[in-house]
């Protein structure tokens, strides 16, 4: 066992202990949260304009701050990127995460002194609580991969400002730094595959132990050692025990993911946002992501049927109730007060509070009332990949087509397969059928043949990354959409179906 290794574990016993202590009593350090984020935001232009003053309770706080997302803050974020002082939180940002929005251009989300603990320590904590459960620690003492966008930045109005991965680079740990890849030079790299290929000819010689990122672009980055070396990531890095994850549903990727690897390795879920860092896996054989209560951030939730509701309830985590979808909304020490990041969650435990993401606000088909989620859709696949397990899939989108050809509308299925269903027609059938079961309105609408059965349309290999490259947004932190209620991505995608020429 090396140093590293050694110390690691009477760290990760001490972080485990807190955790234990905080995940047991979430109300009262929920509580602790939004006392101290009232006290410090009432010196705020944002707190002086909403009455923190006189806010004793959460229901002063709803009463007084209204759900927005990111257009509805703007004008308070525009003075922030201006370089004004004490608007959202005390002083300036010490960065701005930049992501792309939907409806409101580029975000400059604010990351403060205060916050970025939320980030970096939340970030350690899963993989110190991961070695305290298993009393695995020796992969930190091989070499960590993290895919990730570029860690250069540049300056707002003198605020630092680049991608959140690029930020959370900056603050990796010493003792980590060491064994780090890929190099600073390599992950400066914009161009995703000269950066994948320049991390390939980095990595494949060394003692890779653990590998985070998306799972879409690290299937890239299997498929492309594979392809160099003609071994699975598993042979080339026989100490590889860990993979550590995040931002889309991994189960779609999952079979392909590790018949890449070869073998099984452990794995993490972490739930990180530009916003904030939101919860991560805290048990190997238990579902869901322990919420982390004690990070910074108040939370809020709204049942997922009234966040667009003028006055929609609003929970404390006191509040919740198992099996029950909810937006999430985070009041946070970077100045986030009633921000609704987009996501839908549910959750699967209480005491520890442990939730699943089930989809994006935005993310939906509803174009004849049967407002499908992406918790249905993503769970209708599993079950069809479970029936033909020789099914393997890369990535997929679902769109309404309303106005086809010729038969009555339909939902479109866009998968590119690495390997097909030996029945597509059965395999069809599959999701359709658990969709039925999962969704009311959508099986009301195919029983009143108002819908018929939905398509599955292949796609060409390599279909989603040439998307995604025409579109500019190929590698680091994208993700595809799970499902639209327009046809703006499935037209695109049109070009590639697999029997075109």
């Amino acid at each position: 066992m090396g140093l590293k290794s050694f110390l690691s574990k009477p760290f990760a016993a001490y972080i485990a202990a807190k955790q234990k202590k905080w995940s047991a009593d979430p109300v009262k350090y929920q509580q602790k949260a939004f006392d101290n984020l009232i006290k410090v935001g009432s010196k705020t232009v944002f707190g002086k304009d909403h009455d923190f003053a006189n806010i004793k309770s959460h229901d002063d706080f709803k009463k007084r701050v209204p759900i927005r997302d990111y257009e509805g803050l703007k004008p308070y974020f525009d003075r922030v990127v201006n370089g004004e002082p004490d608007i959202l939180w005390k002083g300036k940002p010490k960065y701005f995460a930049k992501t792309s929005g939907t409806t409101s251009g580029t975000k400059y989300i604010p990351i403060t002194k205060d916050s970025i603990p939320n980030h970096i320590n939340s970030a350690r904590n899963a993989l110190l609580n991961y070695i305290h459960e298993t009393g695995n620690s020796s992969f930190v003492e091989g070499n960590l991969i993290f895919l990730s966008g570029s860690p250069e930045m540049y300056r707002t109005n003198g605020i630092l400002t680049g991608r959140l991965s690029g930020i959370v680079n900056h603050h990796v740990p010493n003792y980590l730094r060491t064994n780090q890849l890929p190099s600073y030079k390599t992950n400066c790299i914009e161009d995703w595959e000269e950066k994948l290929d320049a991390i390939v000819s980095e990595t494949k010689e060394r003692d890779m132990t653990l590998i985070s990122g998306i799972p879409p672009w690290v299937q890239m980055y299997f498929d492309q050692l594979k392809e160099e070396t003609g071994k699975k990531a598993g042979e080339l890095f026989p100490n590889f025990s860990l993979f550590v994850y995040g931002g889309v549903n991994f189960e779609p990727y999952r079979a392909k993911l590790f018949e890449s690897i070869g073998r099984h390795v452990d794995s993490i879920e972490t739930y990180p946002a530009s916003e904030g860092f939101i919860a991560y896996q805290d048990r190997q054989g238990d579902k869901g992501l322990l919420l982390l209560v004690d990070s910074g951030i108040f939370f809020e939730f709204i049942p997922a049927d009234e966040v667009f509701d003028e006055n929609p309830t609003r929970l404390s985590i006191g509040e919740v109730e198992l099996d029950k979808n909810y937006a999430l909304i985070i009041n946070n020490n970077a100045g986030l007060w009633g921000y609704n990041i987009g996501d839908t969650v549910k959750f699967v435990s209480k005491f520890p509070h442990r939730l699943v993401v089930t989809g994006r606000i935005k993310h939906f088909i509803s174009a004849f009332g049967e407002h499908v989620i992406g918790e249905e859709v993503e769970k209708a696949l599993a079950s069809a990949v479970e029936k033909f397990p020789e099914t393997e899939i890369v990535e997929f989108t679902v769109a309404p087509q309303v106005n086809p050809d010729e038969g009555l509308p339909l939902h479109e299925w866009y998968i590119e397969f690495d390997k097909e269903p030996l029945n597509l027609q059965d395999f069809e059938t599959e999701i359709d059928n658990k969709l039925r079961e999962l969704n009311v309105y959508y099986d009301d609408l195919i029983s009143g043949n108002i819908l018929r059965k939905l398509k599955v349309r292949p796609l060409k290999k390599n279909a989603f990354i040439e998307m995604m490259r025409q579109r500019g947004k190929l590698g680091g932190q994208n993700k595809v959409p799970r499902l639209s209620n327009d046809r703006s991505l499935a037209d695109e995608l049109q070009n590639f179906l697999e029997n075109n020429d």
